[in-house]
């Protein structure tokens, strides 16, 4: 990982009316990273993801991805919100997988992975199809690729989901809870997947409650809590030794919820 990061926010804000969600929130991503975001519901961390692809506007602050303003341009020292066309540019470069799958339900699970790849980078069909069956075997679906969503388990809709991210060939993955909505079996097959993702140097951010997959995946770790970054660091100091008391509460928490 060298150069200049891929993904660099500085302070960054939004409110919901009255109520402030993230409250001037800095982050660093380097190319190849993979950065989990831990923390309790309501802490900010989907906010801050929404807003990295845009499916949020930010109030304040600046986020770049590889080196572009992302949602605004600057005018005459002044920052306007870019237009929807080429927001949607932008957004095609980032990938992101959220806690329920929205495949298409019409659609097959090979049709799901082929269709924007066809529809907005107009790829050719028999290439976007020969590439989609080698997502789809690379997620260990390549046996399911005739099925349609409800004759899937939702871990293999949610790996479905992941092949149709990566079809669009970003810059950069953002995964909003993955395994949130799956039942407790089928977590495993979805983060093995992630995993093989982080080895081969996808750059990641990952909102997750799976403490054990951040502490052996990310190279860093982000404890937030009410809009901010309370802490940071390798997963051996935030998970194995953190140094704030909310970080410490929220893992115990943690820990008490999986031995439940």
């Amino acid at each position: 990982m060298s150069g200049q990061p891929l993904v660099v926010a500085r302070n960054v804000s939004k409110s919901f009316g009255h109520v402030e969600v993230l409250k001037g929130i800095d982050l660093e991503v380097q190319r190849g990273q993979v950065v989990c975001l831990l923390g309790p519901s309501g802490s900010g961390k989907t906010t801050f993801l929404r807003c990295i692809n845009q499916l949020e506007t930010y109030d304040g602050g600046r986020i770049r991805v590889d080196g572009d303003l992302v949602g605004l341009e600057e005018r005459g020292g002044r920052l306007h919100r870019l237009p929807d066309k080429r927001i949607a540019a932008q957004r095609r470069e980032i990938g992101m997988v959220f806690q329920r799958f929205n495949l298409f339900p019409h659609m097959t699970a090979l049709e799901n992975v082929v269709e924007a790849p066809c529809q907005v980078l107009r790829e050719p069909r028999a290439q976007a199809v020969a590439r989609a069956r080698a997502l789809l075997e690379r997620v260990g679906l390549a046996d399911r690729a005739g099925n349609y969503p409800a004759q899937l388990s939702g871990g293999q809709q949610q790996r479905v989901a992941i092949a149709r991210a990566l079809a669009m060939r970003p810059k950069l993955m953002l995964f909003d809870e993955p395994t949130s909505a799956l039942d407790p079996e089928l977590v495993g097959e979805v983060l093995a997947v992630m995993k093989e993702l982080a080895a081969d140097g996808t750059t990641m951010i990952v909102v997750t409650h799976e403490v054990a997959f951040a502490r052996e995946v990310a190279d860093e770790v982000v404890f937030m809590d009410g809009g901010v970054v309370v802490e940071r660091g390798a997963p051996a100091e935030v998970i194995g030794a953190p140094k704030h008391e909310r970080t410490r509460t929220f893992l115990a928490r943690m820990r008490a919820e999986h031995r439940a």
